[in-house]
């Protein structure tokens, strides 16, 4: 009975120890728990995989080896290419770390087929240019057509242009010209043949047009076309004027039957008709200025404004645009930097109110995504043009239910600067304004519609991209004759009736210095005051083709910076500046337009 008795506190003294022995051993129990948490995340175990314990050893040795798992060197260096002997002496270390510094060596192999960013214009793997690639680029070839008087007793000669590419199809096209200066860029730049200076551009007009070998003559005899200019307005204000060579006559019987523009009956006698204006890129070549909402036009009949096929009166009653009158067009429009702000929804009127709030602004990210293509005895660079919206369509065309998909146009989406579409944003500040034989007639425009994009896009088709402004977007100048009205165009800077305020430029004296002392330099209201100053489109030009040297240089820049900072040789060894890297030169050879008339 005493050793039984005995074994009693022996069972109860084995409990005791229990609760003290198992503490160093909970939290082990608890970390292989850990391991096997639930693939399900939910708000007690947001993240299981992040959860896995790494302070086991165990595990430890079992991903290390995952982590620092590389190929063979014989792999990697096989493809590592040409560029495989960049650094490569920088893994040749000895030691742990020697596995490491190799690989950092040995290039990457996607950087050989590197995709080139959003702002760089896409790349075409070309042919050698041809040695007649470097010769100057030609105009086209005059063949004289027809004779007419003009107003003033003098006769001008017409003529057929031909051997030159029309911008149609959806595709416009650029003089270029093979440089050495440019081997990135496969040896292409832009250029400008003869006549050089602002003209009626030969190759963005209808067919069955002719023009005088300088340019500035246009008729036609045909039904309503329309040609633009060479040169497009993007910001500021300016100005030029045109001359009715053949149109309206100027006779007092007709002055005298005109008595409204309502009247249908009213029908001048003429020698044709013409309208002027100005044109976006979208505009139709094949239909009169004002036909859509891509461009702004002035009739002859009546002095009537016209847009979007919409004639409305605007000259006084019985007052045409008659031969020997001289029309003149202002326009103006704001800041470019303004006019992203708008594009992209950023415009805000209550802090806006200053088209430029800093003297140094971001400037336009041009990308011309173009490639150079052969016609006859030219080569151009070919690049996709602008098209026009629905939504501006609809516009023209209002209906309950849109072609858009969307629902028609109400009283309150008329466009406006804040538009929830950005093809139906205005630009505020903007008018074109008109002259007639130097005297104000009026604004007939005001708020035009922003061209930037993505209020503009390309045509949908392979290769086109979206968002990206070419340095070609702006409104243009523009005439449409009928059947042989004729106009005689004036650029500048001698205009024949200056607008008020306006000053020719004079040698260097481009450079105004206002409200400047020594201690204080002002940069808004110089800037505002550029903007407001009334230029001539002579003066653009000039602008434009800086801009497009500026654009050529930045683009061989990125190529050759997409090249590895080397000037890779693509002539099979021809360009002994170019640095041989075993690349053989395209075979491909530069395409060959036909077009019909």
């Amino acid at each position: 009975m005493a050793a039984a008795t005995d074994d009693v506190p022996k069972r109860q003294v084995t409990p005791v120890p229990l609760p003290v022995l198992p503490i160093s051993s909970i939290p082990q129990k608890r970390a292989l728990e850990d391991d096997h948490a639930p693939p399900i995340s939910s708000p007690l175990n947001p993240n299981p995989s992040s959860q896995q314990s790494h302070d086991d050893p165990a595990t430890t040795s079992r991903e290390k080896p995952a982590r620092t798992k590389k190929e063979t060197l014989k792999k990697r260096e096989s493809k590592g290419g040409i560029g495989g002997g960049i650094g490569a002496g920088a893994g040749g270390g000895a030691g742990g770390n020697g596995g490491t510094d190799s690989s950092r060596a040995t290039p990457d192999p996607k950087i050989k087929d590197r995709v080139p960013s959003e702002s760089s214009p896409l790349r075409f793997k070309l042919a050698p240019p041809k040695p007649s690639d470097f010769d100057p680029a030609r105009g086209p070839i005059f063949t004289h057509h027809h004779d007419i008087p003009a107003p003033d007793g003098a006769v001008l000669q017409f003529f057929e242009t031909s051997e030159h590419v029309y911008n149609k199809k959806s595709y416009q096209y650029l003089h270029c010209i093979a440089d050495p200066v440019f081997p990135s860029s496969f040896y292409y730049r832009q250029t400008e043949p003869e006549p050089y200076g602002p003209h009626i551009s030969f190759e963005d007009a209808s067919t069955h047009m002719f023009f005088d070998q300088s340019g500035r003559h246009v008729t036609t005899d045909k039904g309503f076309r329309m040609a633009r200019a060479n040169v497009a307005v993007r910001e500021g204000t300016w100005y030029w004027e045109c001359k009715v060579t053949r149109g309206i006559l100027n006779s007092e019987a007709g002055t005298k039957n005109a008595g409204s523009s309502k009247d249908a009956a009213y029908q001048p006698e003429s020698h044709g008709h013409v309208r002027i204006g100005f044109a976006r890129r979208e505009a139709s070549l094949d239909a009169p200025v004002g036909f859509d909402a891509y461009s702004y036009g002035l009739r002859d009949v009546a002095g009537q404004k016209v847009h979007m096929s919409r004639p409305k009166d605007f000259f006084p009653p019985g007052e045409d645009i008659k031969e020997g009158d001289v029309i003149g067009l202002e326009i103006r429009l704001p800041s470019e930097h303004l006019h992203r702000k708008i594009v992209q929804g950023q415009y805000n009127p209550a802090v806006d109110l200053n088209e430029e709030e800093d003297s140094i602004v971001e400037a336009a990210n041009i990308v011309r995504d173009r490639i150079p293509i052969r016609f006859k005895a030219h080569i151009y660079f070919e690049k996709i043009d602008y098209h026009t919206t629905k939504e501006l369509e609809d516009l023209m065309n209002p209906s309950p239910v849109g072609t858009s998909g969307q629902g028609g146009n109400r009283q309150g989406d008329k466009p406006n600067p804040n538009h929830n579409v950005p093809a139906l944003r205005t630009l505020p500040n903007s008018y074109i304004k008109v002259y007639k034989n130097g005297v104000p007639m009026g604004t007939p425009f005001t708020d035009l519609f922003a061209f930037l994009p993505p209020a503009s896009k390309p045509q949908v088709q392979p290769g086109a991209r979206e968002g990206k402004d070419d340095g070609m977007l702006g409104y243009y100048p523009a005439i449409s004759v009928f059947r042989g009205g004729s106009v005689e165009t004036n650029f500048g800077p001698d205009f024949w009736y200056p607008p008020p305020g306006y000053v020719a430029p004079q040698g260097n004296a481009d450079v105004d210095m206002v409200d400047v002392d020594e201690d204080t330099v002002r940069v808004g209201t110089p800037q505002q005051k550029k903007l407001d100053k009334t230029r001539a489109l002579a003066e653009r030009y000039d602008e434009q083709i800086v801009e497009d040297i500026v654009a050529d240089v930045v683009d061989e820049v990125d190529f050759w910076m997409q090249d590895g900072a080397r000037v890779l040789d693509r002539t099979g060894g021809r360009d002994e500046k170019a640095e041989p890297v075993g690349i053989a030169p395209a075979s491909e050879e530069i395409k060959e337009l036909v077009q019909d008339d």
